[in-house]
């Protein structure tokens, strides 16, 4: 029997493609997305040194078999090593020829920084010396070892970092050295001495010196990785399955450490932050990869690579424009180079900002790279709704500048402002993020991978170091949070939990605003401002290709005419719900709808109405007017009356006092108000006397409310307005109640047509929102002339969960046992109350084809509902206006990925 493959060499591309179907997606998920995309560097000719590639197969069956290498593993492994052994000239474990190798994760998706990575394995004590005479480089030679044991230690042997940082500053301070790169050979042999006994000290055994354990025991490391907290906190966060496993890539070293002709560097084809067309990048001379990614030394901008290494500069410029030709997207690369010879260690899709994402999609479409479908793909609706997010107000900025509010200035590594409370470490930013529910502005001298639960919990990153592909800003960008790298002004003192810029202190716990996209950091707070989505073209042009694409339209609930025309302006092509109860809240009309419902008789009740009728009158007026041309779905009064009536328990604090104190007046008619509400009481109101019950109840407040709309929308046809108004009936359960009301409320919407002189198209429907009406949906729509689910009361009564109640208690638990795999109320369960709204579109249309059909629930705007209300056939989603072009986004992607 053929044993398996578990290890592909770096010339094997097609045995593996052929092994997993050909497909490029199989061919990332078995190789894992840095080992595909090394194979295909090498396969198109670009200078990638000599490499292996243990499959994401090996890792998921050593984590499944209780951390053993699945049998014939390690044996290919080696086979692998004597071709690369081959490949390079080089002998592992030679002392007069060495081979060293790096060991990198790499998962189908990208992860950055959030596994496992050690560099110059195969150094020891006696190839340590076969180099130096190799070389002639004693220092280079050195420095490798110093970090090899460094690496090794901690993320193989388990060691925190601070036990090789602190004795390295402490040895540092003796020397006099302000950076690594002044530390002389002599020092660097000192401190590799330094770190094996910090290994000997820590872990009771020497630093491995044989190199094949060294690469056994880092092959092991890279798989454990795979489970470690921040990779789950990462996959979490991103959505990423736990069962995908990490590939091992086993890549002959080259050096950027061995010289002032030699350096290494991270770059994008385009500007990761702005999206702007031009290479963006970082690069260290005399360094190796993880001194620019770790920020632990200032970089240069790659533009200067020109004048201090041409050649090379020229060269990879060339490979950037083929590699995003190749890919079709924007690349992140690494690469370094060794004596002048430029060497690609890695390309990827880049993160980026959700602005440069959006603008990255539409420049590729228009310069005919990918297709507008493809653009429309690329952006995701989180990035859509990052453009939407607050800003800070321009003059609260400028004058916190004058008042000497601007704390210190760095890096715009992710853009988008924060206001929140300054901590020092991730733990207590996730403490207090998460589970006190604080505005968390996280501070770091620079982060690292361990650092990634609170970057998640936080609204803001400040670090003190790095620069705009630092760990720090790789990380905000995908995450979209604002961020702020290398503000070197800020000197942080992580024991006194503080930082300072000259005398000025922040302590943890003080505020501070930092804007991303400026780099500037406030004490105090800002005000904020929502963007003005007319002045981003960029998202203006990918949402209209988007709506050319989108099968569903999105409608937007909005309450009142200021909301109806932010929708608009949004790209709402309808209003979905207008709540009209909203509207009796107001101050000046509470009074009234409070008198109207202890009114004693009809004749009373009416005089309330006809008070309140010209108020909603010219509420459904400005609506109309704002909508001008498209429908509106006017939702006719749904809470229980309590709702409008002051609050019991403190109206009875209130008698009490005034019996109390013998005060007598106005006693008598509090009482009387106290005795109104508790005749109201209701056991469970939101399942009692509420939406088309009451309306049966108390007629003659819908038929107030009808009257207004069709009073407002004759008014505003006769003065040019283009008018749709629909009717909603909310909570039906039956037919019967439709047959009781619906004709009553046709009668007056025809009489004031009558009135008026005027003719114009309306409909009257209901909302879906009882189970039992999705199940007689074909005896409803006999009726009704549109269906539009209440997607939330649906989901509380499909689950039969309070949802306050359920959200507050026992729902968190569900969702993190698997019990429930989300939370119904954010995502529509497609299994039991999708199965309802299906049944309830098919029955309705059997019994009315051209049956429109929406949802108004908060589901509108969850890009997964969205897909679900495509697959069923709606003609529809309202969400609330700040959503509509995240919908917009969301309904074309559901066309594309369901045709």
């Amino acid at each position: 029997m053929t044993q398996k493959k578990w290890v592909y060499v770096f010339n094997e591309l097609d045995q593996a493609s052929a092994y997993v179907g050909g497909s490029w997606d199989a061919v990332r998920g078995l190789l894992g997305g840095k080992g595909a995309n090394l194979f295909e560097m090498y396969r198109i000719g670009l200078p990638v040194p000599p490499f292996f590639t243990v499959t994401t197969e090996a890792c998921n069956a050593y984590l499944a078999s209780g951390e053993k290498f699945p049998e014939g593993m390690w044996e290919q492994e080696l086979d692998a090593l004597h071709k690369i052994e081959e490949a390079s000239g080089k002998k592992f474990g030679d002392p007069s020829n060495p081979l060293l190798v790096s060991c990198r994760s790499g998962a189908k998706f990208s992860m950055p920084g959030m596994m496992d990575t050690v560099l110059n394995i195969g150094l020891n004590d006696e190839t340590v010396q076969g180099m130096i005479k190799l070389t002639n480089n004693p220092r280079f030679v050195y420095d490798s070892y110093r970090r090899l044991i460094m690496m090794f230690g901690a993320v193989v042997l388990g060691l925190p970092d601070e036990a090789f940082e602190e004795p390295m500053e402490a040895f540092k301070h003796q020397k006099g050295a302000k950076a690594d790169t002044d530390l002389t050979a002599e020092d660097l042999k000192e401190l590799s001495e330094i770190f094996k006994k910090v290994v000997r000290e820590n872990k009771g055994f020497d630093f491995p010196q044989d190199p094949i354990e060294q690469l056994r025991l880092a092959t092991e490391a890279v798989f454990k990785s795979w489970n470690g907290k921040r990779a789950i906190d990462y996959r979490r966060a991103e959505g990423i399955p736990d069962n995908l496993g990490t590939a091992v890539n086993i890549v002959t070293m080259v050096f950027g450490n061995m010289g002032w002709d030699s350096g290494t560097g991270v770059a994008f084809t385009r500007n990761p932050s702005t999206g702007e067309r031009k290479v963006f990048g970082e690069y260290l001379l005399n360094a190796q990869g993880e001194d620019v990614v770790a920020g632990i030394r200032n970089t240069d901008p790659i533009e200067k690579m020109a004048e201090t290494l041409p050649e090379a500069y020229n060269e990879f410029m060339k490979i950037c424009e083929i590699l995003e030709k190749h890919y079709r997207d924007m690349q992140d690369m690494e690469f370094t180079i060794e004596r002048g010879k430029l060497w690609m260690l890695q390309t990827r899709n880049g993160k980026r900002t959700a602005k440069a994402a959006i603008k990255i999609a539409v420049d590729m479409a228009n310069e005919g790279l990918i297709s507008k479908e493809e653009a429309v793909m690329r952006v995701s609706t989180k990035q859509v709704d990052a453009m939407l997010h607050p800003q800070f107000d321009e003059n609260a900025r400028k004058a916190a500048k004058k008042e000497g509010r601007l704390f210190a200035t760095g890096v715009n590594a992710s853009p988008g402002a924060a206001v929140g409370q300054v901590f020092f470490d991730a733990d207590t930013a996730e403490k207090k993020g998460k589970e006190e529910g604080l505005q968390v502005i996280m501070v770091r001298p620079f982060t690292k991978p361990d650092d990634v639960h609170g970057m998640l919990a936080a609204k803001g990153i400040l670090t003190s170091e790095g620069g705009a592909t630092s760990h720090a800003a790789v990380v905000a960008r995908q995450f979209g949070v604002p961020c702020v790298v290398g503000a070197s002004a800020i000197r942080i003192d992580l024991e006194k939990r503080q930082m300072k810029v000259g005398d000025v202190v922040v302590k943890e716990g003080d505020w501070i605003s930092l804007d991303g996209a400026t780099g500037e950091v406030f004490l105090g707070k800002l005000d904020l401002t929502v963007p003005n989505l007319e002045e981003q073209q960029d998202l203006l042009t990918l949402l209209n290709w988007a709506d050319e694409i989108a099968r569903l339209q999105v409608w937007a609930n909005a309450d009142y005419p200021k909301d109806a025309r932010r929708a608009r302006s949004y790209g709402a092509k309808g209003i979905g719900l207008c709540r009209t109860e909203h509207m009796f809240f107001e101050p000046e009309r509470l009074p009234i709808v409070q008198r109207m419902i202890l009114a004693e008789t009809i004749e009373e009740r009416k005089k309330a109405l006809d008070e309140l009728l010209p108020f909603q009158r010219s509420d459904f007026e400005g609506l109309f007017e704002a909508m001008d041309g498209y429908p509106v779905i006017i939702r006719l009064i749904d809470p229980p009356l309590h709702e409008f009536m002051p609050d019991e328990e403190k109206l009875f604090e209130e008698v009490i006092t005034m019996r109390v104190k013998g005060e007598t007046k106005g006693l008598a008619e509090k009482e009387k108000l106290l005795a109104s509400i508790r005749a109201m009481h209701e056991s469970n109101p939101m399942m009692g006397l509420r939406g088309v019950r009451l309306s049966i109840y108390m007629p003659e407040i819908v038929e107030m409310q009808v009257r207004a709309i069709f009073e407002a929308a004759a008014n505003c046809t006769l003065r040019g307005v283009k008018v749709k108004p629909e009717v909603m009936i909310p909570l039906t359960g039956t037919v019967k109640e439709l047959e009781w009301i619906q004709p009553r409320l046709e009668r007056i919407a025809k009489q004031v047509m009558s009135e008026k002189g005027v003719n114009f198209p309306y409909k009257f429907g209901t909302m879906i929102e009882i189970p039992r009406a999705a199940v007689t949906a074909g005896e409803i729509a006999r009726l009704a002339e549109f269906f539009s689910f209440g997607t939330n009361d649906l989901t509380q009564m499909t689950f039969g969960y309070s949802r306050d109640d359920a959200e507050r208690n026992f729902l968190i638990k569900y969702v993190e046992e698997g019990i429930l795999e989300k939370n119904p109320f954010q995502t529509l369960d497609r299994e039991g109350v999708g199965r309802l709204m299906r049944m309830a579109v098919e029955e309705g249309r059997r019994t009315r084809p051209e049956l429109e059909v929406g949802i108004c629930g908060e589901h509108g705007g969850d890009p997964d509902s969205i897909e679900f209300c495509h697959l069923i056939g709606q003609n529809y989603v309202s969400c609330s206006p700040f959503r509509v072009p995240v919908a917009r986004l969301a309904a074309a992607q559901a066309a594309i990925k369901n045709r």
